[in-house]
């Protein structure tokens, strides 16, 4: 048996344990019930963003903004990551309009961007929209 992995909840940011061997068996939150591990991103706000970078599965952030046309561009290829990582990374959406004090804090100068946290730090960022093969390589190459 291994140690468990610490997962936030992308619903209530409640933290929970889980087996690795179980992270195939679709897991629920302990306090809301809700899965903890979804096969598309969620939104990340401004409010959830401490808890969310916290655990020990990597959480690839995509900071976009609905007046940005690559950014409407690399939505299905972020979404088909989502469906292709379950259980690997999660992956969440960024709204820089909505969220305009976080992505200052980010220092978000260009979208979209991608920022990969681990363990409560960022630890890799990419500018751009780029096809499914290059995001899984690049992934790949920072561990994921």
């Amino acid at each position: 048996m291994s140690e468990p992995l610490v997962i936030p909840c992308p619903h209530c940011n409640g933290l929970n344990r889980i087996p690795s061997e179980r992270l195939s068996d679709a897991p629920k939150c302990g306090r809301c019930k809700q899965p903890v591990l979804l096969k598309k991103p969620f939104e990340l706000k401004q409010g959830d963003y401490a808890s969310q970078i916290k655990g020990d599965l990597p959480l690839l952030v995509d900071v976009w903004a609905e007046w940005c046309g690559p950014c409407k561009s690399f939505a299905p290829v972020f979404e088909q990551a989502a469906g292709q990582l379950e259980g690997k990374c999660r992956l969440a959406k960024l709204d820089s309009e909505a969220n305009q004090q976080l992505s200052a804090q980010l220092g978000i100068r260009s979208i979209p961007s991608l920022i990969l946290f681990r363990n409560g730090r960022e630890v890799a960022r990419q500018s751009g929209a780029f096809p499914l093969p290059q995001l899984m390589s690049w992934l790949r190459s920072q561990g994921v």
